[in-house]
């Protein structure tokens, strides 16, 4: 059989993970991680980490292998799990990859253009611009500096636009210029399987998710990482509400609410990138046995 990852996609709250084990164990293949917060090990209930169950059930790779403090990228993950798939290939002729981080997913099926990993100092050093100062300052060195990508940049994505001047920056060229979009070619072949629902299906399947964490700890497990509220990994839907709670500027009720309002649109705008994607399949999570013919069929071709 060709080498061959297959991908299972799709929004928060969808149903991603019961389906993933089920392929897994179709294909007695482990299961690979593409969730950027899952990979640090002190969030696995706001980021919904698979269980120890779970993982004792199906093996899985790059959950809970990072310090809150480590930084982590989408090119570095790429270059992770081109490397674990080499590894993988030899005993599995097909693996499981499931999540829903768009870059960091299209990182591994595409690739993502070559561009430097950024010194700790000049990160620190805009981080602590940001930090005094907000985004308009460095949103106008973007727009000296490189205003192809400054028209181009979600100007209210601060992390973007920061890592576009960090570019800037370290190499004294534009961002843009290490842009090439060029798809790279992959010594395996890719599945991609969508997992969807109607719109007001999902939002109810996100409002109870939310509440079912609420009751599985998130609030405690908030209050532990609180103190590293300013580091990068944290800045995401769930813990970003709560801290408003302990800062007292929300209620607990209002902050809750925030994360159900604020992981519906993070849906939306996963939905709006996949969407994009000609190659993705797509199905109803529901459709299991549709599922699995369509990766046979898929596995049979040569």
């Amino acid at each position: 059989m060709i080498p061959t990852l297959i991908i299972l996609l799709g929004p928060t709250g969808v149903g991603k993970t019961e389906l993933s084990l089920q392929i897994a164990e179709m294909l007695s293949s482990p299961v690979i991680s593409a969730d950027s917060r899952q990979l640090y090990k002190d969030l696995p209930v706001g980021t919904a980490a698979p269980t120890i169950e779970q993982m004792t059930r199906v093996k899985h790779y790059l959950v809970g292998t990072l310090e809150l403090t480590d930084y982590y990228s989408a090119s570095q993950f790429e270059t992770d799990v081109l490397a674990l798939l080499s590894s993988l290939f030899s005993e599995y002729p097909a693996v499981l990859m499931t999540g829903g981080s768009m870059m960091y997913l299209d990182a591994v099926s595409k690739g993502i253009d070559d561009i430097p990993t950024i010194l700790p100092e000049i990160r620190n050093a805009i981080y602590a611009e940001f930090e005094r100062d907000g985004l308009v300052n460095i949103l106008a060195e973007l727009k000296d500096a490189d205003p192809v990508h400054y028209e181009e940049v979600d100007r209210n994505n601060y992390k973007r636009v920061i890592h576009a001047v960090e570019v800037c920056r370290q190499t004294g060229k534009p961002y843009s210029f290490f842009r090439t979009n060029n798809k790279k070619q992959r010594p395996f072949r890719i599945i991609k399987i969508g997992l969807t629902r109607d719109r007001e299906e999902l939002c109810e399947r996100i409002n109870l998710r939310v509440e079912q964490m609420m009751k599985d700890g998130l609030l405690e497990e908030a209050k532990r990482v609180y103190p590293f509220r300013h580091l990068n990994s944290l800045n995401t839907v769930g813990y970003k509400e709560l801290f408003q709670f302990f800062d007292g500027n929300w209620s607990l009720e209002q902050a809750v609410e925030k994360i159900k309002r604020n992981s519906r649109v993070y849906a939306r705008k996963q939905m709006t990138w996949f969407k994009r994607d000609e190659e993705i399949s797509w199905f109803h999570p529901e459709q299991t046995e549709a599922i699995f013919t369509y990766i046979r069929t898929c596995l049979d071709k040569e």
